[in-house]
């Protein structure tokens, strides 16, 4: 018959059992929506279309071609299967030399060749998530604390904080200022931080932006850069949308960066890179993440951890073979960009045509949509989840609200373009350009069908938005002082 209910929870952990998942988020709900009915163009066309996946299936035809032509990078094949028994075999988790030898060397390609990445840095993990976990557990405590720009990645919270008990405090970019970090806000960040008397171990950027669709120009990350050797913290940046630029100019990495700032203004030991294939090769499932140190002991560290997340011997057998060829990994850079480029001005041109507008972004696989005319209230973060509700049940599109990456005002959401093929993007504007006309453009004034159970389920929710959603920044707020660049604490757009 088992435990009854309410001792089920006294035989889990309290790691296991925590709130800091954050899987109670909008960003979570709408996948678990889309899950319970997923569109298909031709089995279930009213269905819901997934906006809310940044995911890149642009190319994957490249990569199918690939091992069609190379039946001998696989184990499972009659070419490759001579191998079989050295690679089903233990290995150490250093990882196949020459697996590590070609990371390194896209990593290089995939920042336009000028940066070279020493393959003895490269330490393996289960995706970004475990690479981004792992850089916690060897750079912090619990209670140390990270800042972190906002808008940032709704998963962070689980990747970053989870398991660690790591602290985020965000650095809030408005839209006065098209969402863009500065030094000035960083340090304003930092010392509200100091004030609090948390213990600051670091600082994180996602470069290229998500959600934004931004990239830091070389200015901006050669004084960060700097700010951290002068504050005697970390830096960590996650990568792994390097290779997603389709405009605007080249990526610039902090390993350029590192290259070209005197030595006397950069503690290279302070220097971290998260990075992937999830993104840039449209490979997440094969859940390779890496994080890159130029810190001796970090590496030796993240090393001894990667033992709980490797990657198999046998993608890494593959990907070593696909890597290592030039020919094809200029061409599917060179293509890869080129199609994202084409996407993204298919699906913003769309949404013009509907009179929505996103912010101007370069890179990435989403657009930062705003959809602030269509809130009821535009000062009330309610009024956002009423619009997303209205989008999940109505439009039929999974597309994530802002609240969910931090974002401190409302109306603004993430829209992925690049998991989807043509036919099902256009059925999505489709449905986005109906719902505008339909409104006639007027504020949103109706609420879902389903309104008692979304007060009920926003009910249950109010604890965890209010100390995960604004909580950590109203803190820095509290005090009455504003930063440079930053809204006033008494903006109507920090209240709910």
């Amino acid at each position: 018959m088992g435990l009854p209910a309410k001792n089920k929870g006294a035989i889990l952990s309290k790691i296991a059992t925590n709130n800091q998942h954050g899987e109670n988020s909008e960003y979570f709900d709408g996948w678990k929506a889309y899950d319970k009915d997923p569109f298909h163009i031709s089995r279930n066309p009213h269905g819901i279309i997934q906006m809310g996946l940044a995911e890149n299936q642009l190319c994957l035809d490249l990569i199918k071609d690939w091992v069609k032509e190379n039946p001998e990078a696989s184990i499972c094949t009659l070419e490759g299967v001579h191998q079989f028994s050295d690679i089903a075999n233990f290995q150490d988790y250093h990882g196949l030399k020459k697996f590590r030898q070609a990371i390194a060397h896209f990593m290089g390609k995939a920042r336009g060749g000028r940066v070279t990445f020493d393959p003895e840095r490269v330490v393996m993990s289960g995706g970004a998530t475990g690479a981004n976990e792992t850089i916690m557990f060897c750079l912090a405590d619990p209670g140390d604390v990270f800042l972190i720009p906002s808008p940032y990645y709704a998963a962070f919270d689980r990747d970053l904080r989870w398991r660690t008990g790591v602290e985020i405090i965000p650095v809030p970019c408005p839209s006065s200022n098209n969402f863009k970090l500065t030094v000035e806000a960083v340090d304003w960040a930092y010392k509200k931080a100091q004030e609090s008397n948390k213990k600051i171990k670091g600082l994180i950027l996602t470069n290229p932006s998500n959600p934004l669709g931004t990239m830091l120009d070389k200015d901006t990350l050669t004084n960060l850069v700097r700010f951290v050797t002068r504050k005697n913290i970390h830096l960590v940046v996650d990568e792994i949308y390097a290779a997603t630029v389709f405009a605007g100019g080249d990526f610039v990495s902090v390993a350029e960066v590192v290259n070209d700032v005197d030595i006397s203004e950069v503690n290279v030991d302070l220097i971290h890179i998260v990075y992937s294939l999830s993104k840039d090769m449209g490979l997440p499932g094969f859940r390779v993440g890496i994080v890159y140190s130029y810190n001796d002991s970090v590496v030796s560290c993240a090393r001894k951890m990667s033992s709980f997340g490797l990657v198999s011997s046998q993608t890494q057998l593959m990907l070593a073979s696909m890597l290592s060829d030039d020919r094809f990994v200029d061409n599917f850079l060179m293509e890869s960009s080129k199609r994202l480029g084409i996407r993204h001005k298919v699906f913003t041109t769309g949404l013009k045509k509907a009179d929505i507008s996103c912010l101007t972004s370069n890179a990435g696989l989403f657009a930062w949509m705003d959809l602030r005319h269509l809130l009821r209230d535009r000062n009330s973060f309610e009024s956002e989840i009423e619009l997303w509700h209205i989008i999940i049940d109505k439009v039929k599109l999974n597309v994530s609200p802002g609240s969910s990456f931090r974002c401190t005002e409302p109306g603004w959401f993430r829209v992925c373009f690049a998991n989807m093929d043509d036919d099902t993007l256009h059925v999505a504007l489709g449905r986005i350009q109906d719902f505008v006309s339909k409104n006639n453009n007027k504020i949103v004034e109706q609420i879902s069908e389903n309104d008692q159970v979304i007060q009920n389920n926003n009910a249950k929710k109010q604890n965890w938005r209010q100390s995960n959603l604004r909580l950590s920044f109203r803190r820095l707020y509290e005090d009455g002082l504003a930063s440079p660049g930053i809204m006033s604490p008494h903006s109507p757009l920090l209240r709910a």
